[in-house]
C-alpha cells in the first residue's frame, strides 16, 4: 500500500489549482495524468533573460526584459500583423509584432501610455528594433532571468505547465533519504525535495540532475534486485529431461554454438528448484525458436506442460505452425488457442490442457485467462518480452502448482546498458551467431528524388513473383498521418499495378489486420503498404525485398527491426532505404551503418549513442519500467553505482526494514517500481 505521505503527490492532475477537464486532455497527452507526472515532466531547456534599462541595437539577437510604454497602435490590412509601437524610459523606439487574429486583443493587453513590463528576443528590422509576439509581465513583477522552458503539447504555454510544476512542487513533502550517505556526500548531491525544485527552478542545475536521475535508476535497481531475490527463494520444480524427444529431433543444419551455449544455459537453470528467470536475446533470423523447442521439450520430458506466450494472434499461430513443423513425428501434443477461438472448439482445448493431453500450449494473452487451466504447467516462454509488463508475467506463472520457470524472449538487440537497466531481474542469454546458409540482406540508400526508379524496380520484382514490403514513416506524431501515409501509397500503387496491394495500419481492427496479413502470406497479395504495424511478428519467406520511406526519420534499431522482415527464405533479400534530400549528420550516419552492417547489437549499441537523450529503440514500448528522469548518457554513468547501492542495502543495511529500507520502500512507491515486487505486496 502507498505510504499516505504521497498522497497529495498522486492525485489526479485535476487536483491543481487551474486545471479542468479542457487542460486535462493536452496535459494527458504528455503523460501528466497525477501530480507526480507534472513534478517529474522536467524542463528540455531555458531562456536566459538580460534585464534592461534602455533599448541597444547591440542586444539584437538576445532575448531582453525591459519596461515598454505603448504610444501608438498600426494595423496591417487583410492579414498583415498589427504593430505596437512603444518606447522605453529614455524614449527609444521599438515595435511589438503581434501576427494573426483582430487587433481589438492587443489593445486589450497593451493600452496606450501604461508601462509594461514586457520581455522577448529583440530584433533589427532595417533601421527598425521590433520584438515579435513578446511576454508581458507587470512591472512592478521583474521576468525571471532564466525561465524553464518544458516539453508541450498544443493547447499549453511553457508559463503556464512551469506554473503547474510550480503547484506540484509545493505538494512534494520531504522524506527520508534512500541513498547511501558516503555515495551522497561523494557526489555532492541535495536532497531529493530540495533537487526537485531545484531543476525546475533552473534545468543547468547538473548535481539536482544527476540526483533525481539517481534516483529512478536506484529505484529500478532495487525493484530488480528484490524481484531476482524474491525468485531466488521460491521453491519452484527442478525439470531435468532425460533427452528422448530431443533426441529425435531432425534438424536440417547443426545448432550453432551460441544456440548449444543457450540451450545449455537453460537446461541447467531448469535443472535447478528455484524457478528459472532469464531472457534470451537473438537477432532476427538467429535461431530463437529452436532454443525455445528444446526447452519446451525438457519440460515434457519431466513430465509437464510448456506454454508459449505471444503477443498477436498471427505470431501465435505463426509460433503454433513452426513448432508443429519442428517437433513433427514426435510424441508431443501442440495445441493453439487466442481470442479467435470460440464454442466447442476452444472447450476441447480447454479440456484436453486440464487433463493433460496437451504438453504445449501456444496463444496470446487468452492463454492466462481464469478459465484456462493446466494440469502441470512448469515452463513459460514469453515472446517478444518487450510486449509484456511484470504483473502479465506473474499471472501466467500463477498457473502453475510451483512457479514456472520463465524463458523471455526478445528480437529486439538491446544495449547493455539498457539490458541491465530493463531486464536486471534476469539472467541473459544472447545468440550473437547466424545459422549457416543465412545470407547478410543487400541494403542501399536511394534519394526519394529517384521514387520513380524505385517503384519500377517493385514492377520487375513483382513479374518476377517476388513479394515486397512497403512501409510508410510516422510523419508526424499523430496516427491520423501515419494512416494517410500508408493509405495514399497504396492507392498509388494500384493504380500502377492494380489489386494486389494491400494495406495494413494500426487503426485496422485485428480480425482485419491479420485477414491482409494472412493474405499476404498466401502469396495472394504482392506488395504490402504498412505502417511500422509490421515491425513483429510477420514471416513470409517469399518477401524478398523491403522499401523503407523517409528512412531518415526512423532510429536505427527500428530501421534494423523492419529489415528483419525479409531475408527468411533462401537467396539474397534487399533492403531499399529511401531518404530525403536534407539529412542530418546523425541522420546520415545512421543509414551508413544500417549499409555496412546486418549486426543487430552493433546497431543497438550505435542507436543508443547517436540518440543521446532522445527516446531509446523506437517508440516506447508497454509493460516496461521506462525513465522520466535518467537520459541515456546518464544511465551509463549511474546504473552501476545504482546497482552496487541496491545490494548494499539489501546486504547490509537490513533490506526493506531498516531505517534506509523504509527510506527505499517509499522511492519504489515514488518512482512506480512497486509493481510485482512481492516484497512490497506481503510487506
Amino acid at each position: 500500500m502507498r505510504p499516505d505521505i504521497l498522497n497529495p503527490l498522486f492525485a489526479e492532475v485535476t487536483a491543481l489549482k487551474g486545471v479542468g477537464p479542457a487542460l486535462a486532455k493536452p496535459l494527458d497527452r504528455l503523460g501528466l495524468a497525477r501530480v507526480v507526472d507534472v513534478a517529474f515532466h522536467l524542463p528540455s531547456g531555458w531562456i536566459d533573460r538580460l534585464p534592461r534599462e534602455a533599448l541597444d541595437v547591440a542586444d539584437a539577437g538576445r532575448v531582453i526584459a525591459i519596461t515598454l510604454t505603448p504610444r501608438d497602435y498600426r494595423t496591417g490590412n487583410g492579414r498583415g500583423p498589427t504593430r505596437v509601437q512603444a518606447t522605453d524610459a529614455s524614449g527609444n523606439a521599438v515595435s511589438l509584432v503581434y501576427f494573426g487574429g483582430s487587433s481589438g486583443w492587443v489593445k486589450k493587453l497593451l493600452p496606450l501610455g501604461e508601462p509594461r513590463r514586457v520581455s522577448g528576443k529583440l530584433e533589427s528590422y532595417g533601421e527598425t528594433l521590433q520584438i515579435i509576439h513578446p511576454d508581458l509581465g507587470e512591472p512592478d513583477e521583474p521576468f525571471r532571468e532564466r525561465e524553464a522552458i518544458y516539453p508541450l503539447s498544443e493547447g499549453l504555454t511553457s508559463r503556464r505547465l512551469g506554473g503547474f510544476a510550480a503547484q506540484a512542487l509545493d505538494r512534494a513533502p520531504a522524506l527520508a533519504e534512500w541513498i547511501e550517505p558516503g555515495l551522497k556526500a561523494k557526489r555532492g548531491w541535495p536532497d531529493w525535495q530540495d533537487a526537485l525544485r531545484r531543476i525546475h527552478d533552473d534545468p543547468a542545475d547538473k548535481p539536482a540532475r544527476e540526483r533525481l536521475a539517481y534516483d529512478e535508476i536506484f529505484a529500478n535497481q532495487l525493484a530488480m534486485t528484490l524481484v531476482r531475490a524474491d525468485t531466488r527463494k521460491r521453491k519452484g520444480r527442478a525439470l531435468v529431461g532425460d533427452g528422448r524427444l530431443r533426441d529425435q529431433l531432425r534438424l536440417p543444419y547443426t545448432p550453432t554454438g551460441a544456440q548449444s551455449r543457450t540451450i545449455a544455459e537453460i537446461e541447467g537453470d531448469l535443472a535447478q528448484s528455484a524457478p528459472m528467470l532469464r531472457l534470451l536475446q537473438g537477432d532476427v533470423g538467429s535461431g530463437k525458436t529452436l532454443v525455445a523447442a528444446c526447452a519446451l521439450l525438457i519440460a515434457v520430458e519431466a513430465g509437464a506442460q510448456g506454454a508459449m506466450l505471444a503477443p498477436t494472434e498471427i505470431l501465435a499461430r505463426q509460433h503454433y505452425e513452426t513448432l508443429r513443423k519442428l517437433l513433427a513425428g514426435l510424441p508431443v501434443e501442440i495445441a493453439v488457442l487466442t481470442g479467435r477461438d470460440k464454442g466447442r472448439a476452444r472447450e476441447a482445448t480447454l479440456m484436453a490442457l486440464a487433463a493433460g493431453e496437451i504438453d504445449i500450449l501456444v496463444g496470446t494473452h487468452a492463454i492466462f485467462q481464469d478459465a484456462v487451466g493446466y494440469r502441470d504447467l512448469a515452463l513459460v516462454v514469453v515472446d517478444e518480452q518487450h510486449r509484456f509488463g511484470v504483473a502479465e508475467r506473474m499471472m501466467l506463472q500463477a498457473k502453475g502448482k510451483a512457479p514456472p520457470h520463465l524463458l523471455a524472449m526478445t528480437a529486439t538487440p538491446i544495449p547493455r546498458t539498457l539490458t541491465l537497466a530493463q531486464y536486471g531481474e534476469m539472467d541473459v542469454s544472447r545468440l550473437d551467431e547466424m545459422p549457416p546458409g543465412r545470407e547478410p540482406i543487400e541494403t542501399r540508400v536511394v534519394s526519394e528524388d529517384r521514387l520513380d526508379e524505385v517503384v519500377n524496380a517493385i514492377g520487375r520484382h513483382m513479374a518476377d513473383g517476388g513479394q515486397a514490403y512497403w512501409v510508410c514513416p510516422l510523419v508526424e506524431e499523430s496516427e491520423k498521418s501515419d494512416l494517410a501515409a500508408a493509405e495514399m501509397r497504396a492507392e498509388s500503387l494500384r493504380a500502377r499495378f492494380g489489386e494486389r496491394i494491400g494495406v495494413v495500419h494500426g487503426r485496422m481492427k485485428p480480425a482485419e489486420k491479420d485477414a491482409v496479413m494472412e493474405a499476404f502470406a498466401g502469396n495472394r497479395l504482392s506488395v504490402l503498404v504498412a505502417t511500422t504495424v509490421i515491425e513483429v511478428g510477420v514471416d513470409v519467406p517469399n518477401a524478398t525485398l523491403i522499401v523503407i520511406e523517409h528512412a531518415d526519420r526512423f532510429g536505427l534499431a527500428q530501421l534494423h527491426q523492419l529489415r528483419g522482415r525479409v531475408g527468411r527464405g533462401g537467396g539474397l533479400s534487399r533492403c531499399l532505404l529511401l531518404r530525403g534530400s536534407a539529412l542530418s549528420e546523425t541522420a546520415r550516419a545512421r543509414l551508413a551503418l544500417m549499409r555496412e552492417s546486418n549486426d543487430g547489437f552493433r546497431i543497438a549499441e550505435e542507436d543508443l549513442r547517436l540518440r543521446g537523450g532522445g527516446e531509446l529503440l523506437g517508440t516506447r514500448q508497454s509493460g516496461e519500467a521506462t525513465f522520466r528522469l535518467a537520459l541515456p548518457e546518464m544511465l551509463a554513468d549511474l546504473l552501476q553505482c545504482a546497482q552496487d547501492d541496491a545490494r548494499l542495502l539489501i546486504d547490509r543495511d537490513g533490506g526493506l526494514e531498516g531505517p534506509r529500507g523504509q527510506a527505499a520502500r517509499v522511492a519504489l512507491y515514488l518512482f512506480d517500481r512497486d509493481a510485482g515486487v512481492a516484497l512490497l505486496r506481503s510487506g
